[in-house]
């Protein structure tokens, strides 16, 4: 009898199948390399003709990393009121000040409070105002100016006069009966353009009753196309209301409110208005219960030889101001 053929067994079966996948695995990755060694020899001829086309390029100079010499930095201080400033939102100004090494620095009026004797329109109304002296008040603003002048050795300040400053020329004119020659022996003894040593500073003093900049109005000083003064308005929407006396870029304090406004006259394109808020107690005892609207700030300028500038109010919050650390981050 002849033989007879088995069937393969399961598990011979079983290895041919597992070998026949092996294989085509195999080709499908050998495959895949075959693109992939592809895709790798494209990418680096890419690069290689985008680098030769780099090098044969013009390297352009690097840019300097501090301004040019026709670039100016300013910055501008608002209220401190010498005895009644608030010592963190100064702090947190005069950190900013140190960082940005201004050229120019502006204070705008009322860094020395002039308060109890000499505000005669202010009655004390609390026995905890009735501690404040003047030789404290001008003390904090020596002490105020010493530290600017440390943190911006090299920046011009120009100090213009405020409402409170000029209580004291006006105190001078009531002791003396409006006595002239008396009433100038008081105010060179005792106002504080004189008891700052502004002179000995190297600080221009601005009065409100004299005029400056060749401008029709006393008090005001231009810094290229913008006007500053202390202010006059005390209305809600007082830069609207300076803006429109104006006409002009102009910047302000005296409200102690961070404000700005803006428009656009047909003969000068936009003009705009700006309060930077104060650095002083933002609730006096002589404004009893009434919560004010006040708000710390001072406010920085970039400006070009053209005049033209970028203005910027830095608010400062619970004594912080983020300026810095911003600043930092974007450079």
């Amino acid at each position: 009898m002849g033989k007879t053929t088995r069937p393969p067994r399961a598990s011979s079966l079983k290895r041919e199948i597992e070998s026949a996948a092996a294989s085509a695995e195999i080709a499908r990755l050998k495959e895949q390399l075959r693109a992939s060694e592809s895709a790798k020899a494209k990418l680096a001829a890419t690069l290689d003709r985008h680098l030769h086309t780099a090098k044969a390029r013009p390297i352009p100079p690097a840019k300097p990393s501090r301004r040019g010499k026709e670039d100016i930095v300013r910055v501008i201080i608002p209220d401190t009121h010498g005895a009644k400033v608030d010592k963190g939102a100064l702090a947190a100004c005069l950190g900013d000040v140190k960082a940005l090494d201004p050229d120019e620095i502006i204070l705008l009026g009322d860094h020395v409070d002039c308060g109890g004797f000499l505000a005669q329109h202010h009655t004390l109304g609390y026995v905890a105002e009735s501690a404040y002296t003047y030789e404290a008040d001008i003390a904090a603003a020596n002490a105020f100016l010493d530290a600017l002048q440390a943190a911006a050795p090299r920046a011009r300040i120009d100090y213009i006069e405020g409402n409170h400053e000029r209580r004291i020329e006006t105190w001078a004119l009531t002791q003396t009966l409006r006595n002239s020659k008396d009433a100038e022996y008081l105010r060179r003894a005792f106002a504080p353009e004189f008891l700052l040593r502004l002179r000995e500073r190297g600080i221009p003093y601005y009065r409100q009753g004299e005029f400056y900049d060749e401008l029709p109005i006393p008090g005001t000083i231009r810094k290229g196309k913008c006007y500053f003064f202390h202010g006059s308005s005390t209305a809600k929407q007082a830069t609207t209301v300076t803006l429109n006396s104006f006409a002009g870029n102009v910047v302000f304090g005296h409200t102690h409110r961070e404000q700005s406004s803006s428009a656009r006259p047909v003969h000068a394109g936009q003009i705009k208005a700006w309060n930077p808020g104060c650095l002083c107690e933002l609730q006096p005892l002589w404004q009893h219960t009434n919560p004010t609207s006040w708000t710390h700030g001072f406010a920085v300028q970039l400006a070009a030889k053209s005049g033209e500038f970028l203005h910027l109010n830095i608010p400062i919050i619970s004594g912080r101001s983020l300026l810095g650390s911003l600043a930092g981050k974007f450079q």
